[in-house]
Order: C-alpha cells, then structure tokens, then sequence
C-alpha cells in the first residue's frame, strides 16, 4: 500500500494559474483536491501503462507525523478503479 501526501498543493495550484488565481481558488475550490485528482488521472494513465489494476482513494484527514506515526480520521472525497480493457 502507498500513502501520498501532497504537502505543497497550494504552490502547484499557484504555479499552474498564478497568485492572485491561487488566492481566489483558495477560498471557492480546495487546491488539495484539485492536484489530487490531477495526480490521480497521472496515476490511473500510468498504471494502464504498465498494466496494474488499483483503487486509488482520495481522503482528507489523515496527517503524518515525523516518520513513524500516522493520524488517520478521514473523509473519502473519491475512489477511482483502475481496470485494465
């Protein structure tokens, strides 16, 4: 199992659509769940790619803390299968 945490996703969404955009998008759209559901169609291509099956599921909650502890109160936002055709 992988556990990604985008940590900068407020830069991303300012790199892509510039600062005031990012400001503004800030307080309408959650710049975390915009970079994840871009990093999960990247995913999805790439696992078709190389011919694995998944289930990438989006949350919002869990927190890791240092290296050996994770805080896991989630909330699913989205759950994409990846299945091969």
């Amino acid at each position: 199992m992988l556990i990604i945490e985008v940590t900068n996703a407020r830069e991303v969404v300012r790199q892509r659509i510039g600062r005031l955009g990012a400001r503004l998008i800030g307080k309408v759209v959650d710049p975390e769940q915009q970079v994840e559901e871009a990093l999960i169609q990247e995913m999805e291509n790439a696992f078709k790619e190389f011919g694995i099956e998944a289930k990438i599921t989006s949350v919002s909650g869990p927190q890791t803390i240092g290296r050996d502890r994770l805080e896991v109160p989630l909330q699913v936002r989205a759950i994409k299968e990846v299945e091969l055709d």
